[in-house]
C-alpha cells in the first residue's frame, strides 16, 4: 500500500485527491486544519482518510509525514520547508506546485543525501509551463536547430460565455494573490537586451496578443523571466519573455486603480465607518462634493473613460459601507473585487497557455506556436483547479511507482519528469496544439 499525505484542503485540492483515491493500491490521507474539508474530499472512499491538523504543531506534522511514503504540500509556500525537513529526515518524498525558494533550494544536498526527490513547481504555471516548453526546446535541439527566442503567456479567465463583467475578470483563487501580482517588478530579454519595469509602472507595459483558436487577449510581462534562460539550459537567446494574459481593458483599468492608491497594503486608521465613496476621497483628497469630475481629474482621464466607468461599477463611488476588518485599501479592494466578480456555479473558468518559439536551423528560420485552451466544468472542477492539482498527483504516483526516479530539490524540466506527465495529461483532454511555420532562409 502506498500511502499519500495531503496537507492542505483548499480550492486546488480535489482534483488531486479524487486521483489519488482513484489509483489502485494507494491510501491517501488529507490533513487539514478544518476537519470537515478534509472529510468533504475523502468523501465515502474506503483507502481515504480524514485528518485535523495545525501545521504549526510540528509534532504532529512530523508525525503524519513519517507514516507516509510521500507527502504533497497545498499549503501557502511559506510552510514547505517546514514540510521538507521532516520529509528529508524521515527520507520521504515531497511534492510541492509552488516556486522553489530560497529556503527550498538550499535543502538540495541534504535531500539527494537522503535519497529523496522534492519536486516543485509541477502545478500549471510553474509546471505545465515548464514541461510543455522543455518538450519542444528538447524537441528543437535534437533536430540540429538553435533556439533564437522563447515567450510564454499564461492567463486564467473567464470562459466566453462567462465574460461579463466591465473587468473581464473573475477570481478561481485568492484575489489578493491576483491583486498583489500587480504590484511586482518584472524583467525579461528582447533582442539581446534587458528590460527592466519597475512594479508601479508594470500595467503602463501591455500589448494585444492573438491566441490560436480564441482570439485576441492583452499580455503584459510577468515577473523575472531572466532566470529561465538558466532553468531551460538556453544560454544564448536572445528574447526570453514570461507574461500573463488577461482580456483588453484589464491593464489600464488596474493601473489607474494602482494610480488612486487601492493596492496600498498599509493599515490606515479611520476605515471603520467608511463607506467606499468616503475612502476614495480621502485617497485623492477630495472634498466629495463631486467626486467622480475630481477622481478624473486626479487620474488625468475624461470623466466619462472606461477606467472611471469600470470602478464607478465596482463601487469605489458608492455609498456601500466598506467591507468589515478591512484595514488597508488594498484588503477594501480585493474583499469587494470577488463579491462583485466570482463565479456562479454554472459558469465555467478558462485556462490559456501560448508559447512561441524563434528557432534557426542550416536553411532556414522558423516559428512554432504552442496553445492550451483549458475550460472548467460547469457544477464541477475549474479548470484552474484541474490544472494545479492534477500534473502534481500524477507525478506523485510516477514517483511512488518508481518511473520518476530522481533526488534533489527538482523543477519539471526534465524528460523524465515530463514525458509521462504530459502524456497522462493528453489522455485527459489537457494538450497543446502547435503550429509552425517558417520565417526566414
Amino acid at each position: 500500500m502506498k500511502k499519500v499525505l495531503v496537507l492542505g484542503a483548499g480550492l486546488v485540492a480535489g482534483p488531486l485527491v479524487r486521483y489519488l483515491l482513484d489509483q489502485e493500491g494507494f491510501q491517501v490521507k488529507v490533513a487539514s486544519r478544518t476537519l470537515k474539508k478534509a472529510e468533504k474530499l475523502i468523501g465515502e472512499a474506503k483507502n481515504g482518510i480524514a485528518q485535523q491538523l495545525d501545521v504549526s504543531d510540528h509534532e504532529s506534522l512530523e508525525r503524519l509525514i513519517g507514516e507516509a511514503d510521500l507527502s504533497i504540500s497545498l499549503l501557502p509556500y511559506v510552510y514547505h520547508p517546514l514540510v521538507a525537513k521532516p520529509c528529508i529526515k524521515h527520507t520521504k518524498h515531497m511534492v510541492t506546485a509552488s516556486y522553489v525558494k530560497d529556503e527550498m533550494r538550499a535543502l538540495d544536498a541534504d535531500a539527494k543525501k537522503a535519497g529523496v526527490i522534492l519536486l516543485n513547481e509541477i502545478g500549471v504555471d510553474p509546471g505545465i509551463d515548464h514541461m510543455s516548453a522543455m518538450q519542444v526546446i528538447d524537441q528543437i535541439k535534437a533536430s540540429g536547430g538553435e533556439l533564437v527566442s522563447f515567450s510564454s503567456y499564461c492567463g486564467g479567465l473567464p470562459a466566453p460565455e462567462a465574460n461579463d463583467n466591465p473587468f473581464g475578470y473573475k477570481f478561481s483563487w485568492s484575489p489578493r494573490g491576483v491583486v498583489l501580482a500587480g504590484k511586482n517588478p518584472a524583467r525579461y530579454l528582447k533582442d539581446g537586451k534587458v528590460v527592466d519595469i519597475p512594479g508601479e509602472e508594470l500595467f503602463t507595459h501591455h500589448w494585444p496578443v492573438t491566441i490560436e483558436g480564441l482570439g485576441t487577449l492583452e499580455g503584459y510581462p510577468n515577473r523575472d523571466a531572466i532566470p529561465y534562460i538558466k532553468t531551460y539550459g538556453i544560454s544564448g537567446v536572445k528574447g526570453m519573455f514570461r507574461g500573463t494574459l488577461r482580456y483588453p481593458g484589464w491593464c489600464e483599468t488596474m493601473n489607474k486603480i494602482a494610480e488612486l492608491g487601492f493596492l496600498d497594503e498599509a493599515e490606515r486608521d479611520g476605515l471603520v465607518g467608511l463607506t467606499f465613496r468616503g475612502l476614495t476621497a480621502v485617497l485623492i483628497g477630495s472634498l466629495g462634493e463631486d467626486l467622480k469630475t475630481d477622481l478624473a481629474a486626479f487620474l488625468n482621464l475624461d470623466v466619462d473613460s472606461p477606467a472611471i466607468s469600470n470602478m464607478e461599477w465596482l463601487g469605489l463611488l458608492s455609498d456601500d459601507p466598506l467591507p468589515q476588518g478591512a484595514k488597508s485599501p488594498l484588503d477594501v479592494l480585493a474583499t469587494r473585487m470577488l463579491d462583485k466578480m466570482h463565479y456562479a456555479p454554472f459558469e465555467r473558468d478558462m485556462l490559456v497557455m501560448q508559447h512561441e518559439f524563434i528557432s534557426r536551423y542550416s536553411d532556414r528560420t522558423q516559428k512554432t506556436t504552442s496553445t492550451l485552451i483549458d475550460y472548467g466544468v460547469p457544477y464541477g472542477d475549474s479548470s484552474m483547479s484541474r490544472l494545479v492539482g492534477l500534473p502534481a498527483a500524477i507525478a506523485a504516483k510516477l514517483i511512488l511507482l518508481g518511473e520518476i526516479d530522481l533526488v534533489g530539490v527538482q523543477v519539471p524540466v526534465v524528460s523524465e519528469i515530463y514525458d509521462p506527465v504530459l502524456a497522462e495529461l493528453a489522455q485527459m483532454g489537457v494538450k497543446f496544439t502547435e503550429k509552425t511555420e517558417v520565417i526566414g532562409s
